[in-house]
C-alpha cells in the first residue's frame, strides 16, 4: 500500500511540476492603470478574450466586448462587472466573418466613443465552412475581418496615442502556407471539408496574423501606434468547438489536464497591451511574456505587404 501511495504522491508531484513549471507560463507583471483609456478586445465573450477584458476592466479602463453572440457576451459583461467592480464594460455586435457586420460595428464605436487606446485583435476559428463574404472561414474571420476592423479604427487609434494594436497568431503560424491565391479564393471547392484542410486553413490565417501585425507596424513607423503579435500559448479554450463531437470527446481529457487555463493564455496579450518599453520592438513577435524569434516566413516583408495588398482589395479598404 505504502509503495502504491508513493506512485500515486510521484505521479501528482510530477504533474504539478510540469504543468506549473512548463504549461504554466509566465505572468504579465505590468502595474499600469488604464483609467480613462478605452480598450476592444474581440471573441471576448469567453476564454483567452474574456480573460484578457477582465484584466483590462480591473485596471480601470472602459472595456468593449466585440463578440457576435449576444447572449454569451451579455452573460459575460456581466460576470466582469461583477468580479472587476467596474460598470465600464460594455457590448458591442461584432460578426467577424461578415464585412458588412464589421463595418457597422466600426461606425456604431466611431459615433459612440471617442477613444480608442488599446484594439486586441483576438477572435479565432478552427472549423469548415465560410464567411457570409465567400471565404475559407479561418482565413475570413482570423485575418480579413481583423485586416478590416483595424483599417475603420486605426484613425481613431492615431487621435489618441500612443496606443496599441495587439493581434493573438499562434506558434502554428509556422505550418501556414505562403500561397495566398487558395486562401483569397471565394471557390467553396477550394478548402475541402476534412479536419486536415480546416487544420491547415487555421494555420495560414495565424501566420497572416504575424504578417498583418508587421506590415501593419511598417506602415505605421514614425507614428504614436504600434503593433504586436503573439502566441498565447496552448491554451483550453473554445477554439475547436467546430470540430466533430469525437475530436472534442479525445482532445477535452487531455486538454483539461495539461493546456493553459484562459487566465494564464492571457498574460502574452496582456504584456503586449501594457508593457512598458516595447515600442521599439513594433511588429515583433511574442510568447511567454518575451520577443520570440521567428522563422524566416515570419519575417518576410515582401510577403507581408504582398498579404496587406491583397487583403486591401479582398475587404475594399482602399
Amino acid at each position: 500500500m505504502s509503495a502504491l501511495l508513493a506512485l500515486v504522491a510521484g505521479a501528482v508531484s510530477l504533474y504539478v511540476i510540469v504543468y506549473y513549471g512548463v504549461f504554466g507560463g509566465p505572468r504579465c507583471s505590468s502595474a499600469v492603470k488604464l483609467k480613462g483609456k478605452t480598450a476592444i478586445v474581440t471573441g471576448s465573450n469567453t476564454g483567452i478574450g474574456k480573460a484578457t477584458a477582465l484584466d483590462l476592466a480591473k485596471r480601470g479602463a472602459r472595456v468593449i466586448l466585440a463578440c457576435r453572440n449576444k447572449e454569451k457576451a451579455e452573460a459575460a459583461v456581466f460576470d466582469i462587472r461583477r468580479e472587476s467592480g467596474n460598470n465600464q464594460v460594455m457590448f458591442m455586435l461584432l460578426d467577424l466573418g461578415s464585412f458588412k457586420s464589421v463595418r457597422s460595428f466600426a461606425e456604431n464605436f466611431l459615433k459612440s466613443e471617442p477613444r480608442l487606446d488599446i484594439l486586441i485583435n483576438n477572435a479565432g476559428i478552427m472549423g469548415p465552412g465560410h464567411t457570409d463574404d465567400g471565404f475559407v472561414m479561418a482565413f475570413g474571420v482570423n485575418h480579413l475581418g481583423h485586416f478590416l476592423l483595424t483599417n475603420l479604427l486605426l484613425e481613431r487609434l492615431q487621435q489618441c496615442g500612443p496606443s496599441r494594436v495587439v493581434t493573438v497568431a499562434a506558434l502554428l503560424h509556422r505550418f501556414g502556407s505562403t500561397d495566398l491565391p487558395p486562401l483569397a479564393s471565394r471557390n467553396k471547392l477550394v478548402s475541402g471539408r476534412s479536419t486536415w484542410h480546416n487544420f491547415r486553413a487555421y494555420c495560414s490565417s495565424k501566420l497572416c496574423n504575424v504578417l498583418f501585425a508587421r506590415e501593419l507596424a511598417n506602415r505605421l513607423e514614425g507614428t504614436n501606434v504600434t503593433s504586436y503579435s503573439l502566441h498565447p500559448g496552448v491554451v483550453y479554450t473554445e477554439l475547436c468547438r467546430s470540430m466533430s463531437p469525437w475530436q472534442q470527446l479525445l482532445m477535452t481529457p487531455f486538454a483539461k489536464l495539461f493546456f493553459l487555463a484562459p487566465e494564464g493564455g492571457s498574460q502574452t496579450t496582456l504584456y503586449c497591451a501594457l508593457q512598458e518599453g516595447i515600442e521599439p520592438l513594433s511588429g515583433r513577435y511574442f510568447s511567454n511574456c518575451a520577443l520570440q524569434q521567428l522563422g524566416a516566413i515570419g519575417r518576410d516583408d515582401a510577403l507581408a505587404k504582398k498579404l496587406w495588398e491583397l487583403s486591401e482589395r479582398l475587404t475594399s479598404i482602399s
